[in-house]
């Protein structure tokens, strides 16, 4: 599992899954996106407006992806 966070966009990025699969994006609220692969299994969540929403200070470690 991975745990991404863009604070330049507030979005977090949790990956459940590391293989390399084709995704369908589902947006399942206003601010949450699935990313769901094989077999109809989730294997990404993507949350906009993260700061907002869930604690960051609390998932740690979190990779921090910065933008250019």
């Amino acid at each position: 599992m991975n745990i991404l966070y863009n604070d330049k966009t507030d979005l977090l990025y949790i990956r459940l899954d590391d293989k390399k699969q084709q995704v369908v994006n589902k947006r399942v609220a206003e601010d949450i996106v699935l990313d769901i692969g094989e077999d109809d299994r989730i294997v990404g969540i993507e949350i906009l407006d993260a700061s907002k929403r869930v604690s960051l200070d609390k998932l740690l470690p979190i990779s921090y992806t910065a933008a250019a």
